[in-house]
């Protein structure tokens, strides 16, 4: 009755779940009334839960308040998180034998082919009351094979060879395990475990394959090894053509490929490959986790894909979708078994209220089985280089993030907001695949900047290699938006782009997929927008908007790349401006593919300016793989000057300089130096090449001078302040980093009768 009348009170909080206060109400919390409203009062858990810290040594602990000694209040909750992690790696071994074979369980449940050619089922329906197997190769009986109920909610099914010694399910069959309620109802399934699916196109909801093809596909390539620098170029198969329609993993491998090496990215980001029934949904509405997606190919087709791109020395990360499912139920995890959990927690606390989908059951021993084994099937079958693990601010926080703004006080990352469940999972799944795959990159999608996401677990971290820096493209579509030029703040770009936790790597990107979504606009198109239709043929002067957009384009992307983090991001199709947005078939656009592609063809034609962004990106990539300023430690920022428009700063003994005023060019200007010697120009973005004017003599050298200057003790003067990029060519040497050589990057507007940025 209390609870029935908390309700009515209080319908949105944790706490009014039932599933919620149980375990709270042992440890000492208790309800309360007050003046006729309800709270939970704490003061018991809060003790109980310090002293399960008490006993837990995070072995490393030290590093972590040494690099960010504020988090040491919060060493009972780094503690507690570790016992947890440390007592779910225990209870692995114990009942599992470890987390090797445990991580493997898709090699038990689902179908899997046995040694004699016989076939064993086996699913996890806890709250079923009977299962049975229909499909093609029993004539779609719906009663001939049932399965047996076994211990812990599990039934398995067991189907001998034919008298040919052949499987008595052929490979392409379909199937669909039939599902007794225990409130009578049939439901029709397919197995959570299913590792292909597909439709017909008069039919809405998926069915379940058997892919056992009689000659596997084999890896040729071995995974590259794990690159000083990440620069990742995120990817959608069904999109990457300039067709409208949806385009195939041969696609992908044949036209993409070749033109993501030749670019200069060394990792792919690959979206919506587990299958997902509403195309619309981006890939985040996933329904079938084991399943690669069959609108692009067969996952023989993907096997392929990523086979070259190893072969072409590129990894591979798989975007994967743990942190909600599709609400689906017919083909999705959804009442599964007939019930509201199973996978999912019940009620309420079961739903994302904005996504409209349903959340992991964490704590649950099966889902921590499903989830885990998802990751490892990945890595194993189709030999995935890692994972960018999406909403992860929604897994780690009981509110999901909704409604919440992010001040960047410790407050906000600490107590019972805090979904622990969540979080040890994560912790779960980073040590399992670094210990498995030591080369494995996981890539956190979190907004919120929880402490010690990006540190390792022995410090009391969540055990990621990145995060990504989600504030650097709102930042930059905000001043797009409500600024001028004149008053763009140098120092506010400075801080969103370096504001980061040191010792924690970042992903940094201008724009990414959700910029180019309809709603938004790209970089590009808030640069040029409809001058972007008639303007950008090289066969005609630029205009003003048109100069303006492809030198700040440039300029934006480059700043990003040196100086927002270790690791860089960029959304297909981006690199080169493309025009218009992303938006895939849907009832409000008539199912139209006409915007949910990419127009590669534009790159190819050299009478059209999109090859000229296209080769800047390149040889900015390229230019990076050289010197390495990803790969090492934050830059030195040397000036940010609101005046003169203009910022400095030296990385990886590369000086970068960006002069964004409207209508200033500068001469003798003076510029910072660590290294001492004499420069040369080694990139100009000026470069006609690149959409700039060429009003730079590459034969120019600058030499520095004994002046110290914004903390730095040497100093040179620089003109004209325009686009270059300068190499110390002193010691005659090419290793940048090693030998101590010297980069001078300018970054500038013209003068403003030529309208020049």
């Amino acid at each position: 009755k209390l609870f029935d009348w908390l309700l009515t009170l209080h319908p949105s909080p944790f706490v009014v779940m039932k599933q919620s206060l149980r375990p709270l109400i042992e440890f000492g919390a208790f309800l309360r009334t007050l003046g006729g409203d309800a709270e939970l009062d704490c003061s018991g858990l809060r003790g109980k839960m310090a002293a399960l810290s008490d006993n837990v040594t995070v072995p490393e602990i030290a590093s972590l308040f040494q690099m960010d000694p504020y988090l040491k209040p919060y060493e009972s909750d780094f503690r507690r998180r570790y016992g947890l992690f440390q007592k779910q790696l225990h209870l692995l071994e114990e009942a599992e034998s470890g987390f090797d074979q445990f991580t493997r369980s898709y090699q038990t449940y689902g179908v899997n082919r046995q040694a004699n050619n016989g076939l064993l089922f086996k699913e996890w329906a806890p709250g079923a009351e009977a299962l049975f197997l229909t499909g093609d190769f029993n004539g779609w009986d719906n009663f001939s094979h049932p399965y047996t109920k076994k211990e812990f909610g599990k039934w398995e099914l067991y189907l001998p060879p034919r008298e040919d010694k052949s499987p008595a399910v052929p490979h392409l069959s379909r199937l669909k395990v039939v599902v007794h309620t225990k409130d009578r109802e049939r439901l029709y399934r397919i197995s959570p475990w299913a590792k292909y699916v597909t439709k017909i196109d008069t039919s809405v909801v998926y069915d379940w394959v058997h892919w056992d093809p009689p000659q596997p596909y084999v890896h040729i390539h071995p995974r590259p090894k794990k690159p000083r620098s990440l620069r990742i170029y995120e990817s959608h198969v069904g999109i990457a053509s300039p067709e409208g329609k949806i385009a195939s993993y041969t696609n992908f491998t044949v036209n993409v490929l070749p033109r993501i090496k030749d670019l200069g990215y060394n990792c792919i980001q690959l979206m919506a490959i587990m299958e997902h029934a509403y195309y619309a949904s981006f890939g985040y509405q996933v329904t079938s986790f084991f399943a690669a997606s069959s609108r692009y190919g067969t996952p023989d087709e993907l096997k392929n894909l990523i086979d070259e791109a190893h072969r072409l020395g590129i990894l591979v990360l798989l975007d994967v979708v743990h942190s909600h499912a599709s609400k689906n139920t017919e083909d999705g995890l959804n009442h599964f078994d007939g019930t509201d959990s199973c996978f999912f927690h019940e009620g309420p606390r079961g739903e994302h209220s904005l996504w409209g989908s349903r959340l992991f059951n964490y704590s649950s021993w099966e889902v921590k089985r499903f989830l885990l084994s998802n990751l490892r099937w990945w890595m194993e079958e189709y030999r995935f280089d890692g994972f960018r693990f999406d909403g992860v601010t929604s897994m780690l926080y009981h509110h999901h993030g909704i409604g919440t703004a992010f001040s960047g006080n410790y407050s906000e990352y600490f107590g019972l907001h805090v979904d622990e469940d969540s979080l040890v999972y994560l912790m779960l799944a980073n040590q399992i695949l670094h210990s498995l795959y030591p080369d494995c990159i996981t890539i956190a999608e979190d907004v919120s900047g929880m402490p010690g996401i990006c540190r390792k677990i022995e410090e009391g971290g969540c055990g990621f290699d990145y995060r990504l820096a989600m504030a650097i493209p709102d930042k930059w579509i905000q001043i797009l938006k409500e600024y001028k030029d004149e008053d763009w703040n140098m120092g506010n770009i400075v801080y969103t782009l370096t504001n980061r936790r040191y010792g924690e790597k970042c992903i940094a990107y201008a724009e990414s997929h959700d910029q180019a979504l309809v709603g938004d606009k790209t970089l590009a198109f808030w640069l040029m927008d409809k001058e972007m239709y008639t303007n950008m043929s090289a066969l005609i002067p630029m205009t003003p908007v048109i100069d303006r957009g492809i030198q700040l384009h440039k300029m934006i992307r480059l700043l990003t790349h040196g100086l927002g983090g270790e690791g860089y991001l960029n959304f297909m199709g981006n690199e080169f401006g493309h025009p218009e947005w992303l938006d895939f078939p849907r009832t409000g656009n008539n199912e139209s593919y006409h915007y949910a592609r990419r127009q590669y063809n534009l790159v190819d034609m050299d009478h059209l300016r999109y090859c000229q962004l296209y080769a800047f990106d390149r040889e900015m990539n390229h230019t990076e793989d050289k010197y390495g300023w990803l790969a090492s430690p934050p830059a030195y920022v040397t000036a940010k000057h609101e005046g003169d428009k203009v910022i400095m700063f030296e990385r990886a003994n590369v000086i970068f300089i960006f002069n964004f005023h409207p209508s200033k060019s500068y001469s003798s200007y003076r510029v910072a130096a660590e290294m001492p010697g004499k420069y040369k120009i080694k990139l100009d973005t000026d470069e006609v090449w690149y959409g700039g004017h060429g009003r730079v003599d590459h034969s120019t050298e600058f030499f520095t001078e004994a002046i110290p200057f914004n903390g730095r003790p040497h100093s040179m003067l620089v003109s004209p302040l325009v686009v270059l990029c300068l190499l110390n060519d002193d010691s005659g040497q090419r290793s940048l980093i090693k030998d101590n050589l010297s980069a001078f990057r300018l970054h500038g507007l013209s003068t403003p009768s030529k309208c020049t940025f």
